[in-house]
């Protein structure tokens, strides 16, 4: 069974930057984010394809995150910039990816991204 772990969150102030790394237990296509804010569902944030080079956003985010692939490592990256305290959520890693943005069968446990005003 697919393990995924997530690394890199923390609280930030707002305008600030993140990277958060998603490694698998073993290579997967198709890795996704996702977040969920208190009270709010979870929601999609971005994917990354196998090679790195197909990527997927939701509008909210497009402008300010940029995702990334590391096969070597079974790794996914998310960048993201210019964070705003709306931005606050558990961030999760996922897999594989029902392109372009439909959650697979595991998950990460999660990682906190608090931004500060």
């Amino acid at each position: 069974q697919l393990q995924l772990e997530e690394s890199g969150g923390g609280l930030v102030e707002a305008g600030g930057s993140l990277k958060l790394a998603c490694t698998g237990s073993y290579k997967t296509n198709n890795i996704g984010w996702f977040r969920q804010a208190p009270g709010k569902e979870r929601e999609f944030v971005a994917a990354v394809g196998q090679s790195g080079r197909t990527t997927s956003y939701s509008d909210s985010m497009k402008d300010r995150v940029t995702v990334s692939k590391d096969p070597n490592k079974n790794t996914a990256l998310l960048q993201m910039n210019n964070l705003k305290p709306d931005d606050t959520a558990v961030y999760y890693c996922n897999a594989p990816i029902d392109w372009p943005n439909i959650p697979g069968p595991f998950w990460g446990r999660g990682i906190q991204v608090t931004v500060s005003s």
